[in-house]
């Protein structure tokens, strides 16, 4: 296969799973345990297409400019393409391609349900990492953004900008990430090293 690295990208995707499903002999990837993406096996156990979920426009331009790409091999020939594994299309298309599977596979979930694949809050924090986690707060997601440094009775700025006002599932889409809201909630006791570090990990959490 032209491609020996997809299997590596796709498992570094957050909260990515995958399985073999014997009777296709396909190799599955899931995110919130539906498939974006497939390495379809031969008999010989080599891959003779890679299928993934694709948005129905852009799937047909595609298929215009390559011909190795082709409508979804078994799967619905709009909303799924098929890659051959020994053709012209170039590696950064393809990992283009299997970014927007993943992107598009993740947003037919709510927000709500989103952040909870994802296991992020809506700034990309994973919570269970935070010294405060358990005894002190639940988490984000858990507390509709009502956590313990936020204003009381109120949801932390970031949250209540992201998810209550733009209804966005996090900041991930927002052309301003990150924002001025959140330098305001620099935690005061982090150095500027500290928070400038904090901040580049978040952004990387939400856009990978």
């Amino acid at each position: 296969m032209k491609y020996p690295w997809i299997d590596e990208y796709l498992m570094a995707k957050r909260s990515v799973t995958k399985d073999l499903q014997k009777d296709w002999n396909w190799i599955r990837y899931h995110i919130g345990g539906k498939m974006f993406a497939a390495i379809c096996l031969g008999q010989d156990d080599e891959p003779y297409y890679i299928t993934m979920k694709c948005d129905p426009v852009e799937g047909d331009f595609l298929r215009q400019q390559y011909e190795d790409i082709i409508p979804g091999y078994y799967m619905n020939k709009q909303n799924w393409n098929s890659v051959k594994p020994d053709g012209a299309v170039q590696d950064d298309l393809m990992r283009r391609m299997l970014d927007e599977a993943y992107r598009l596979q993740l947003a037919s979930f709510s927000g709500k349900k989103q952040r909870e694949i994802l296991a992020l809050s809506a700034c990309g924090t994973d919570c269970q990492k935070c010294g405060c986690y358990g005894e002190m707060c639940q988490g984000c997601n858990a507390l509709n953004g009502k956590v313990f440094h936020a204003p009381k009775g109120k949801a932390c700025p970031i949250y209540h900008c992201a998810v209550n006002q733009s209804k966005f599932a996090n900041c991930a889409r927002c052309e301003k990430l990150p924002c001025d809201i959140w330098k305001a909630t620099k935690d005061p006791s982090m150095t500027d090293e500290a928070f400038a570090a904090n901040t580049a990990e978040r952004v990387k959490n939400l856009i990978g």
